[in-house]
């Protein structure tokens, strides 16, 4: 169904309702109105990397995982298989009545803001710090979750408009200051890709002001999103974000004024309750009816769109079956595998089993399936910690697995009544009776998440730092002190400064199956091909203020320190050999030959930076530009192409206008950006190609 349609069947719908009944149906859980047979319904749902928060789904890894495969189809991939799951769930809830908070179509997801700083708790669920990584991950997700059938499989939410990106614990109340260039060179295009290319059905406002403004009364609703790009879908409050308009933001007095400036600056629903207000806004003169009429308009639109009153509905044969099934249990694998990033490798992986007989796990991380999961995610039957990973692998080959816990993940002992490092010495003991020890560290999403989902010893689910929680940092050291060979896993959805052991894996929140995903790598049954969607520093002191919303200074892009792994950076068990580069005008592409050197079969991720010759911007040092992953055998060379977007030789004015950035260009394609730490533990640079528009 087309969107005209289904605005002219929403228009005839909504011309029966009662203002009240069109007010009604803008909360987020709008009630039923059986008089025109239109069912009750709650719009709150999630799916950042699953089907969440509703009961059994397949778990993959969080969202800066996925960005960290670098693979836009992959991503939409996994999204179809999230969007099956849903309507597999839908199906079978609506039929049994069951209409309650996350039951819904409309999915509260992807989270496309910017994950400027490492700080910041939520930037696990982000695509990473760069805005073109952001918009094709986004773009991706959200052409998987929307399908191409006649009806939209489920809706999409591009979240949170626009300029959000911590702190949690000021989120309701604080003012992100930005500049003109910094919104349109960073903060914004991820979005405009989210309308203009995958058509995004939703978007959610964030809860803080941008430049003195609500987000969710702010200008940039109808000014950019409505008559700039064109957006037609609806657009929603993050939640209770409207009752912060008078509570903490003090830019409106009372409920009313609230309600009345969301709805009017194009705020259609409210997740909230708010909204309830709107007949008394109505009644003062805030609001008129043709306000509340265009909402709810949009909001059945959507319905609509759906195929919610149809009876042709090719989504609503999906069995429930689907649900959980081994196809979409080896989805959540493989992608995990890609996920993974190894940032250090002395030579000891891959672990060759065979000349090996023990083999020590140890960490809090090791056997926690909440460890897998980050946050807003699902409850899956399959969870496979990397304890049970390892010992699966292990067992196959006749080698003992010894386990210690080593410590809590952040406090000092495992009980109130015992000492300080109480497990420590059980884990140097079965260190040392183990040839390599494998310590699986980190955080999880009960110390690292948003504000009021997260609580730790940090700031509202932010991190203070950089570095791993001090009773862990212990554990490191007295293992490695054993003088055994250690490889450190990190489990985390954000950089943390981790450089102690012979090999280092970032296994981030890697999904219900993480832990065969990780044997996988460890033993060398798949090689890692992850690469960082952020940059690790080596310190939070690198950075600036945590609530300075320039961009100077922060991501691969402005940093002009030295990271400690930069973004774009993952090792291999082979190598690859990039060769004649050449760029067709025509085409806007590069072309450039691969090969793998190695013995090992495995992926690689062809990065393609470029460079304006005649303009210098704000101190950008390049800009990733496009990128893909190819597989290759032993041996094997192809010949791959990169399309470059046009708007990759364009910059940002001081005005937030985009130009042409003159004519001549430097792009660089290899396995990495052309930093000079990547290039260094990589061992090669990439190839630089002069290009004239």
């Amino acid at each position: 169904m087309d969107r005209t349609e289904a605005r002219r069947l929403a228009t005839e719908l909504v011309s029966k309702m009662t203002i009240e009944e069109k007010a009604s149906q803008l909360r987020y859980d709008a009630p039923a109105i059986e008089r025109l047979g239109i069912p009750a319904y709650n719009w709150w749902n999630e799916a950042l990397h699953g089907v969440a928060r509703a009961g059994t789904a397949t778990v993959f890894p969080q969202a800066i995982a996925l960005a960290a495969i670098f693979d836009e189809d992959v991503i939409e991939d996994i999204a179809d298989v999230i969007s099956t799951e849903a309507r597999a769930k839908y199906n079978f809830q609506s039929a049994l009545g069951d209409r309650d908070i996350y039951k819904g179509l409309t999915f509260w997801s992807p989270n496309i803001n910017i994950f400027r700083d490492p700080r910041w708790g939520r930037g696990q669920e982000t695509y990473g710090e760069d805005p073109y990584l952001t918009s094709r991950m986004g773009v991706g997700f959200i052409k998987g979750l929307q399908g191409k059938g006649e009806y939209m499989k489920v809706a999409a939410c591009a979240k949170h408009f626009a300029v959000h990106s911590g702190p949690e614990k000021l989120r309701h109340s604080f003012n992100a200051q930005v500049s003109d260039y910094d919104l349109w060179d960073t903060y914004l295009p991820a979005f405009e890709a989210a309308v203009k290319e995958a058509g995004v059905e939703a978007v959610m406002g964030a809860y803080n002001r941008t430049n003195g403004e609500v987000c969710c009364g702010h200008h940039m609703i109808k000014e950019i999103l409505r008559k700039q790009w064109g957006f037609e879908g609806h657009f929603v409050s993050d939640c209770w974000a409207i009752s912060d308009f008078h509570q903490f933001h003090k830019v409106t007095d009372t409920p009313e004024e609230s309600a009345a400036l969301a709805i009017k600056s194009g705020c259609d629903i409210n997740c909230g309750n708010t909204y309830v207000h709107l007949m008394e806004a109505l009644n003062e003169g805030l609001v008129t009816e043709d306000d509340i009429t265009q909402s709810c308009i949009r909001a059945f639109t959507c319905r609509y769109l759906l195929g919610m009153f149809a009876d042709d509905n090719e989504y609503d044969n999906i069995p429930f079956a689907v649900n959980d099934c081994d196809r979409h249990d080896k989805a959540a694998l493989k992608a995990a595998e890609r996920s993974m990033v190894l940032l250090k490798n002395d030579g000891i992986l891959p672990i060759n089993l065979n000349a090996i007989r023990s083999v020590a796990v140890i960490g809090p991380n090791a056997d926690s399936t909440v460890a897998l999961e980050g946050n807003y995610n699902g409850t899956s039957s399959r969870y496979v910690t990397y304890l049970e990973g390892i010992r699966a692998a292990c067992r196959n080959a006749g080698v003992r697995v010894n386990y210690s816990l080593g410590c809590p993940l952040y406090k000092n002992a495992t009980s109130n009544l015992s000492k300080d490092d109480d497990r420590i010495a059980e884990a140097v003991q079965m260190a040392s009776m183990s040839d390599v020890a494998i310590l699986v560290l980190g955080l999880d999403s009960t110390i690292e998440g948003e504000e009021g989902d997260a609580s730790n010893e940090y700031s509202s689910g932010d991190k203070e730092s950089l570095e791993l929680p001090a009773c862990q940092k212990r554990l490191l050291k007295a293992v490695i002190d054993t003088g055994k060979p250690v490889v450190t896993l990190i489990a985390a959805g954000s950089a943390l400064r981790v450089e102690e052991g012979n090999a280092v894996l970032q296994v981030w929140y890697a999904g219900q199956a993480g832990g065969t995903a990780a044997a996988n790598l460890l033993f060398g049954k798949v090689c890692p091909s992850g690469r960082l969607p952020v940059t690790f520093y080596k310190s939070a002191s690198d950075l600036p203020d945590f609530t300075d919303y320039s961009m100077q200074g922060r991501t691969y892009r402005y940093f002009k320190g030295e990271a400690l792994y930069p973004f774009g950076y993952g090792l291999s068990y082979t190598a690859f050999r990039y060769s004649e580069p050449t760029f067709d005008q025509n085409k806007n592409a590069l072309t450039v030959k691969i090969k793998n050197t190695g013995l090992r079969d495995a992926e690689e991720v062809a990065q393609v930076y470029i460079k304006p010759m005649e303009f210098e911007s704000h101190g950008l040092n390049y800009s990733l530009c496009a990128f893909g992953r190819v597989s290759l055998a032993s041996g094997e060379e192809k010949r791959v192409m990169l399309p470059i977007p046009e708007r990759a030789f364009e910059c940002v004015t001081d005005d937030g206008r985009r130009i042409r950035a003159g004519r001549h260009f430097r792009l660089y394609v290899g396995g990495s950006q052309p930093d000079n730490v990547s290039v260094n533990k990589l061992g090669a640079a990439p190839l630089e190609i002069d290009v004239v528009i």
